[in-house]
């Protein structure tokens, strides 16, 4: 039996938007206001199993779909159907299939842009949101990829990224590597980063030049410990092994077509918003989620100390803690 199948829900499907989604649900189906949660990349709804158990425990409907291009949800083979808009469309179709008005997102990592992004385009079926590690921030003044061009080179991940294929076969090649220099904590050490604000000198190599760094990765040179087990870890691998890493790639191949798109968009969230930032996210630091504030009226801000990017798996009994205090105030059973 995979980890998959222990710790999680039976899967279920459902035909939105043009897909199947696979789909997890837990918790009082029919009572209260479901969440939703959303994951990033390279993850799998998997990554909020301690969510699901402990929310659903608590008396709380959640739900959390493999999202587009990844795990047992279907993967378009066309770049365009990866963007914001379209991965928004698929979780408004996953509540009218299931007969939800107004839910609760929730979003880690790319998961995070996605459900910031339901709260101004589909602000009627969104009753709150709750943020990991991702901020919402205005609108960028210039397209996205030139701007992470200049600040940090062209082999910067995100901007490697747009290259068709390129970073695909590496990762595709190496998926137990991929997952292993990804699926680490920080050393426990201290940790300054402006994330993607951090602008290099000319002349200096490309910053998280990660499609680089895992070509030249070796696990057993790796100091960093693990917060997986040995099962979980070999969920993750099983899985991208199988799917490969194109679909959760073309999401970042839609930066430029996402930020074209919003130049309509009211840029301000006006549910209930919770911000939970991770001490030693060194993509996305808390200060990341500077401002917020001015863009969000009815916005909440906690830290979870200790924790590098995957907060929910590394922390999972802090982040429970923190979104149900949170809801129980806000959104009361």
């Amino acid at each position: 039996m995979s980890a998959i199948t222990a710790m999680m829900p039976p899967v279920q499907y459902a035909d939105v938007n043009g897909i199947r989604m696979a789909y997890y649900e837990a918790g009082p189906r029919g009572e209260g206001v479901p969440l939703v949660f959303c994951h990033g990349f390279p993850e799998l709804a998997f990554s909020w199993r301690h969510q699901l158990k402990a929310l659903s425990e608590a008396g709380r409907w959640v739900i959390a779909p493999d999202q587009r291009g990844y795990g047992l949800t279907d993967q378009p083979a066309e770049v365009e159907s990866y963007d914001l808009e379209t991965l928004c469309a698929d979780l408004v179709a996953l509540l009218d299939h299931r007969g939800i008005e107004k839910a609760i997102f929730v979003g880690h990592d790319w998961g995070g842009f996605v459900v910031w992004h339901m709260a101004i385009r589909h602000p009627d079926r969104v009753a709150g949101v709750i943020g990991l590690n991702t901020p919402f921030n205005e609108r960028a003044p210039a397209d996205p990829i030139a701007i992470m061009r200049k600040r940090m080179g062209e082999r910067m991940y995100i901007v490697h990224f747009q290259t068709p294929g390129e970073a695909d076969a590496v990762f595709n090649a190496n998926a137990r590597n991929a997952m292993d220099l990804f699926l680490r904590r920080p050393l426990d050490m201290p940790m300054e980063s402006r994330g993607f604000a951090t602008e290099r000198k000319e002349g200096d190599p490309s910053l998280f030049a990660l499609v680089d760094a895992l070509a030249a990765y070796d696990p057993a040179a790796d100091p960093r410990p693990f917060f997986l087990t040995d099962d979980e870890f070999e969920a993750f691998v099983e899985t991208f092994e199988r799917t490969g890493f194109t679909g959760g790639i073309n999401w970042y191949r839609n930066f430029t077509r996402n930020w074209l798109a919003s130049e309509g968009l009211e840029h301000r969230v006006r549910q209930p918003s919770l911000m939970i930032m991770a001490e030693k996210d060194a993509v996305l630091p808390p200060s990341a989620a500077d401002g917020m504030e001015r863009l969000i009226p009815d916005l909440e801000k906690q830290l979870v100390t200790g924790s590098g990017h995957w907060t929910q798996q590394e922390e999972p009994e802090q982040v429970n803690r923190i979104m149900l205090d949170w809801l129980d105030r806000r959104f009361p059973v």
